[in-house]
């Protein structure tokens, strides 16, 4: 545990900090425990006062009054995230050891926040222009559309085999930085929601050698460099900036993530300004310490705690090999595209065609298995340090049991739909996303077999994997609208729509005009 002692700190008058003696202590999980163990009198917020308004009410509540008991907020000796001196700073700075980072932020808005609070910094004045992946997660957008900056869109390489997005090509990396020298910086998305990837160095060369830096979204890749089998991290292929979902596929609560930075590319107070901007100004202790505790336990354990996993990964995809209904994606040494898989993350389809990948999460589902995401294809199952032996019996045996059904029914025609395909160049011109919604008069609802040719009025955002597929102001093509009918037909949930089950959407009635300001 921790000791406390004396010192100045600088926080009103707070004398309190902790001073660490275990080399992998988790200063500000432990400090928690140490809150929990005083019972102290609460005479501040939160209102449910450790609990205590719960636990004389209601029974049901017994599991939340647990997690009550260290939910405090900025008193003395708790320190404060905005302006952390003592052991949320503590913590901070073991993470950005731990992971290989200059300076680490924690985030309680999960890696929402944190690529929020890169492009809010980085695009610090309205009109600027940032290089940006097509296939982003929303709330990249977002964030452009809160720092008023234009979007340059690369479109990314495509694995020929699955059909799957990537990052982009050098060669689009090398055009648009030589379009737009003013641009700010690239944005990717590595690894993407199904675990792949390819070597983001020669992405960090290109950008370092213009002078700009190169951010990327790596919430799916929390984990990676923690053991010898799995890929490199971006930190350590140098990128600039890097967000991590740690509630993804490590072990923190929900929402819990960090932002890593390294270099003088970024400029860190006025991060931290953004930050917070973004975030709660009463953000959760217990997210905070899940993401210390997290690091804590892996810098404890090192790579022995990745084997149970790794070694439940290997027996799943072991086990399918015998299933010859079913097969997984793997990088096939085709093309630059895909060259690093997440052994943590199993991309399953079926090989006959029959079933789509949202036939077959129900079918999963319906027996006790939860997989992460489908789409119209594939299904995504996202294992971890905590899969157990118990949980990957329970799948094959329904694998097995799906192979022996005789019940097939006629044969879908599988989507060859793939985000990169919609655009004919690789890097297209500044789009710039308004704030203020676009007004009714200009739109009109028609129904979406009837909107090829027309410009989509709203964003739909399939979800998962929250990956927009259309922008206000986009043209609805063909291959667009084929993926949108394949939407609607399997009841995928979008968000952004007007129309939650896609029998219409929203388009603008000027059928011309310049994409340039959405």
């Amino acid at each position: 545990m921790l000791s406390l002692k004396t010192g100045k700190n600088g926080q009103s008058g707070r004398t309190k900090i902790y001073m660490l003696e275990s080399k992998h202590s988790a200063p500000l999980y432990e400090a928690l425990l140490e809150y929990k163990e005083s019972a102290k009198a609460s005479f501040h917020v939160p209102g449910h006062k450790d609990g205590q308004a719960y636990r004389t009410l209601h029974k049901a509540s017994e599991y939340l009054t647990q997690v009550m008991d260290i939910d405090i907020t900025e008193i003395t000796g708790s320190d404060d995230l905005h302006h952390p001196e003592g052991i949320i700073k503590e913590a901070q700075q073991r993470a950005a050891q731990f992971f290989g980072a200059d300076q680490t932020f924690f985030l309680v808005g999960g890696s929402t926040a944190g690529n929020l609070g890169l492009i809010l910094s980085v695009c610090a004045t309205p009109g600027d222009v940032l290089l940006v992946q097509r296939n982003v997660h929303k709330s990249v957008i977002h964030g452009l559309m809160l720092a008023h900056a234009k979007a340059v869109f690369l479109a990314p390489q495509i694995d020929e085999v699955s059909g799957l997005a990537t990052i982009p090509s050098q060669t689009a990396v090398t055009e648009a930085l030589r379009r737009y020298p003013n641009a700010k910086g690239l944005l990717v998305t590595s690894p993407n929601y199904y675990g792949m990837g390819s070597s983001l160095k020669p992405l960090v060369e290109l950008c370092h050698d213009s002078g700009v830096p190169l951010l990327v979204d790596e919430a799916h890749g929390a984990h990676f460099g923690l053991h010898s089998v799995l890929p490199e991290n971006a930190l350590a292929q140098g990128a600039d900036g890097v967000v991590q979902s740690t509630h993804k596929m490590l072990t923190a609560l929900t929402m819990g993530a960090m932002l890593h930075v390294q270099g003088s590319k970024l400029d860190r107070k006025l991060l931290s300004q953004r930050l917070a901007m973004i975030q709660s100004s009463s953000p959760s202790y217990p997210i905070m310490a899940s993401l210390d505790l997290s690091r804590s336990v892996l810098e404890a354990q090192g790579e022995v705690i990745f084997e149970d996993g790794l070694a439940a990964a290997q027996i799943i995809r072991d086990g399918i090999k015998k299933l010859p209904r079913f097969a997984v994606v793997e990088p096939r040494g085709t093309n630059d595209a895909y060259t690093i898989q997440d052994p943590f993350k199993i991309v399953l389809y079926d090989v006959t065609g029959q079933w789509s990948g949202y036939e077959l999460q129900e079918w999963l589902e319906a027996a006790g298995c939860i997989p992460e995401m489908s789409d119209d294809r594939y299904v995504v199952l996202a294992l971890s340090q905590g899969t157990t032996r118990k949980d990957v019996d329970r799948l094959l045996q329904a694998l097995e049991k799906l192979s022996e059904n005789s019940a097939i029914h006629e044969v879908n025609q599988l989507s060859t739909w793939n985000i990169g395909s919609k655009f004919g160049d690789e890097v297209s011109s500044p789009v710039q996303f308004g704030l203020s919604p676009i007004s009714e008069e200009m739109t009109e609802a028609v129904p979406i077999e009837q909107s090829a040719g027309r410009q989509a009025a709203e964003m739909i955002i399939p979800y998962p994997p929250g990956i927009p597929l259309l922008y206000p102001g986009e043209t609805i093509t063909d291959v667009i609208l084929a993926r949108l009918i394949e939407l609607k037909k399997n009841k995928a949930k979008c968000q952004g729509a007007g129309d939650p089950l896609l029998a219409t959407i929203r388009v603008s009635k000027v059928t011309e005009g310049s994409r340039d300001i959405i």
